[in-house]
């Protein structure tokens, strides 16, 4: 007889779609701006593409923050100082989705009306996770029955009224050596307000002229967060010496910082 898996899928924030899941979310990312007392309300979409399953759904929320190398870390509810989570609510915790169903789910930040915030906190977060309580049969490639349940995750941001001002600082660029072969950038959300955009990199080689650009990433942080972000330098890259120019460009005016290391490239061996 062939053993019973179970296995969870979770997924963050990185697409509003997950047809091939069995769900679609979104937006993956959801901002309120509101104050001491106030309450706001945004809406998310869930729907449910199958043509013949019915969803059985769930929501919770959590709390989240980004690892410096700007990966997702989740925990219970209430666990980080930044936590927004007990402010939230959605008219229903449980329900169903028929075949090709979308419903809208309403979810409300109430905050309450003693709070005052912090210079160090200027932004809360939560993660709202939606969760299938049913889950689906299937066989995974070596033959074994499985239970595949999806759960995803959409971030949700609380911040005041008023001005807030993004703003990066570059504070480090160096070449590691060796086995690696990357460059590594260092740099810091300094401002009082969620940034994310877009790191360009070229590298220009002193000897010859010749400019290779790398592919553009794009990065999200918070407030306060020191991020360490490795740059892989192409296999074909030439040897010799190079001016490497990395580009930040970040916030809805599309600010840029620059930061430049000259560096003496050699394959390893």
């Amino acid at each position: 007889m062939k053993n019973l898996l179970i296995s969870i899928l979770l997924l963050v924030s990185t697409s509003s779609v997950f047809a091939q899941t069995g769900i679609t979310v979104g937006p993956p990312r959801t901002y309120f701006i509101a104050g001491p007392g106030q309450q706001q309300t945004q809406r998310i979409s869930i729907s449910n593409p199958s043509k013949d399953y019915t969803m059985e759904l769930a929501v919770s929320f959590e709390d989240w923050q980004y690892s410096t190398y700007g990966d997702n870390q989740t925990f219970p509810k209430g666990t980080l100082a930044t936590s927004c989570a007990a402010w939230l609510s959605i008219p229903e915790i449980y329900f169903s989705l028929k075949p090709e169903e979308t419903k809208m789910i309403n979810v409300n930040i109430s905050v309450p009306k003693d709070y005052v915030a912090l210079d160090t906190i200027p932004v809360r977060t939560a993660m709202m996770f939606v969760t299938q309580m049913n889950p689906k049969t299937g066989v995974n490639k070596e033959g074994a029955n499985i239970r595949i349940a999806l759960r995803s995750g959409i971030k949700l941001y609380q911040a005041l009224p008023g001005k807030n001002n993004a703003d990066i600082e570059i504070e480090g660029l160096k070449y590691n050596k060796g086995e690696s072969q990357t460059l590594e950038l260092n740099f810091s959300n300094t401002g009082n307000i969620w940034a994310d955009g877009q790191i360009a990199v070229e590298l220009l080689n002193q000897e010859n002229g010749k400019k290779t650009e790398l592919p553009s990433s794009n990065f999200f942080t918070m407030p306060r967060d020191k991020r360490i972000f490795p740059i892989p330098l192409p296999k074909e890259l030439e040897n010799g010496t190079y001016l490497a120019s990395v580009l930040i460009s970040y916030g809805e005016k599309d600010a840029v910082k620059i930061g430049e290391l000259e560096f003496n490239y050699e394959k390893s061996n």
